[in-house]
């Protein structure tokens, strides 16, 4: 099962010169199109772009205007104290060895992301459908083969083992294998427990495949209760995760690898010669800001602890009030998002006019003023009608201190997202 030809790569060619044809991030256009519209006056319900409504933790903020002054370039890897922080950090958050030599650091996920990609020399990328919308054009970027890997609604839009197994049957056999998983995912908000990762884990070691463990999203399970595939197959598991979710720290770009423990130095070699080429270290100011986010003490446990607490009563708000507006979505376990599926209302939709699932956001958009992403864009077919929510149109800092009663004061912080889902459910109807 291919990827759409929306997150397609391609050529351009125009006389004699040929240039690189690259779609912007499904997710930042929308983003930058929903505050266009909101400059012309519109009103947007911003369902669309997936940043963490939370403000990073003062001591954070802090730590960050006390290092303004370094201007230094840091180790390509990064900080070691820092390397060392982040070993720690995970090693008592996701309960599995780490060493400071297994820690990469960069400037966000991203571009840990796509060199880990290029690390890889012709390798079949396989993407579960859905899933994040940069990693498809990242593998073909890097020149890589990808294969959709099929998963359906009944299913929970998690990979079964079998399905898998099938998948690498057909692959080539001269050919690295490659899988990412993100979880919990974007854009699901769904995770996998310990025993559905135990089930795919000899799978993956059969067929020796390498797995990118997106866990940027980890430390946000509404539950607590993450498991890391790190700890099922350590062996070829690369676990990448940062601060843009769980510190409330997008935009600052910082990004951590961690390795397998006895990873090939040849791939350590590589990564770290592609972060040299590309983005030379992450700034140091926000290494040193890290080093403070990075200390599971008290406070940390205790931002966390109220950041899942307001998650889970938002989400659950969210999701009860698209089910009384008859839309199928499964109740989310981790991050902020919900994947929505129209079918019960595609004979209407059709007699609108509306064939696919990027119609349907387009018309939502700009009848409405609701802004959400085709599931398209996240490798679902047109013909699925699906698209994603996220739920984080609220404010963080006042919901922080709210969060001991979140439970009955939640409609109160969620109010303009329910006024938005009021404005789908009267379009829909």
């Amino acid at each position: 099962m291919a990827r759409p030809a929306s997150s397609a790569v391609s050529r351009k060619s125009g006389g004699a010169m040929t240039f690189l044809s690259v779609a912007k991030s499904g997710t930042l256009s929308l983003h930058e199109k929903s505050r266009a519209l909101e400059a012309a006056g519109r009103v947007v319900y911003k369902f669309g772009f997936g940043e963490s409504p939370f403000p990073p933790p003062r001591r954070v903020q802090d730590a960050l205007r006390d290092a303004a002054k370094r201007k230094d370039y840091t180790d390509v890897a990064g900080l070691p104290q820092l390397r060392e922080r982040v070993a720690a950090f995970h090693q008592e958050a996701d309960g599995y060895p780490i060493r400071p030599d297994q820690v990469l650091i960069a400037p966000g996920t991203k571009p840990l992301l796509h060199n880990i990609m290029r690390a890889f020399q012709r390798a079949e990328v396989y993407l579960p459908c859905p899933s994040w919308v940069s990693y498809a054009p990242q593998a073909r970027l890097a020149g890589h083969e990808v294969i959709g890997l099929p998963t359906s609604y009944e299913g929970r839009w998690r990979v079964s083992p079998d399905a898998l197994a099938r998948a690498l049957l057909r692959g080539e056999p001269d050919r690295q294998k490659l899988i990412v998983l993100n979880y919990p995912g974007n854009p699901d908000g769904l995770s996998y427990c310990y025993d559905a990762l135990a089930a795919l884990s000899p799978v993956l070691r059969k067929y020796g495949v390498w797995v990118i463990s997106d866990e940027i999203y980890a430390l946000l399970h509404h539950r607590g209760q993450h498991v890391s595939l790190a700890q099922l197959y350590p062996e070829r598991t690369l676990v990448t995760t940062g601060l843009s979710k769980w510190c409330g720290a997008g935009g600052w770009r910082l990004g951590a690898l961690i390795l397998p423990p006895n990873a090939p130095k040849a791939l350590y070699g590589a990564l770290v010669g592609l972060g040299s080429e590309t983005y030379s270290c992450a700034p140091a100011p926000i290494q040193v800001a890290a080093l403070a986010a990075y200390s599971l003490d008290a406070q940390s446990h205790a931002f966390l602890a109220a950041q899942r607490r307001i998650l889970r009563a938002i989400g659950s708000l969210i999701h009860s009030a698209l089910a009384e507006a008859g839309l199928r979505a499964h109740a989310p376990e981790g991050g902020f998002y919900l994947l929505l599926d129209f079918s019960p209302f595609i004979e209407p939709l059709l007699e609108r006019g509306i064939e696919s699932g990027s119609q349907l956001c387009e018309r939502l958009l700009a009848e409405t003023g609701v802004a959400l992403l085709p599931g398209e864009a996240f490798g679902l077919p047109a013909s699925s009608y699906t698209a994603r929510l996220a739920y984080v149109d609220f404010a963080g800092e006042a919901a922080l201190r709210d969060a001991d009663r979140i439970e009955s004061s939640a409609p109160i912080h969620a109010a303009k997202m329910l006024q938005g889902i009021s404005a789908l459910s009267e379009w829909l109807s």
